[in-house]
């Protein structure tokens, strides 16, 4: 039970001691988004400006033209402007958080869309971080728990099991 327990807590300290690298990658493609974003962001605004509006009042002619294409258009800018504000906000929480903080802030704005784009490209390091050496810490003792607890419970049954066996013979 304990080489089984071992080898549960080495895998489990393998996989989570990834998180800081994966969290990394994750957040070098957040910053690219919101670059990029912004980029889109600051013509629209500039745009506005050059025609002496607001960015508002841009959106609120675009609606008025009666124009479908413009309609569309108006929506696809705000869904834009949403979209920057929500990445922007994510990535100063991730960059502002500590070691700790940063698993909360990475669970509560996660964006599926670049989480996806991040893991096909991801590849894993060896942890040399202190962040990472606390990952691979939890892992190994959170992974060899649960297999001594999984052997444990199984031994339990089988103690049961054959307890409960003659008295079912005498029946």
């Amino acid at each position: 039970m304990r080489i089984s327990g071992l080898i549960g807590g080495v895998l489990m300290a393998g996989t989570l001691s990834q998180f800081p690298e994966y969290s990394q990658q994750y957040e070098q493609r957040l910053g690219g988004a919101v670059d990029q974003l912004a980029a889109v962001v600051a013509d629209f605004d500039a745009s506005a400006a050059r025609a002496g509006l607001s960015r508002d009042q841009a959106l609120q002619t675009y609606d008025e033209t009666g124009e479908p294409f413009l309609a569309d258009r108006s929506r696809d800018m705000q869904a834009t402007f949403a979209r920057f504000e929500k990445l922007s906000a994510h990535l100063d929480a991730l960059e502002t958080a500590g070691p700790v903080e940063k698993v909360t802030a990475f669970a509560s704005y996660y964006d599926a869309e670049i989480g996806s784009r991040a893991l096909e490209n991801y590849e894993p390091a060896v942890p040399v971080t202190a962040e990472g050496f606390i990952w691979a810490g939890l892992g190994l003792i959170g992974g060899y728990g649960a297999v001594a607890g999984l052997f444990a419970g199984a031994k339990r049954m089988r103690r049961t099991g054959r307890a409960a066996s003659p008295a079912r013979r005498d029946g």
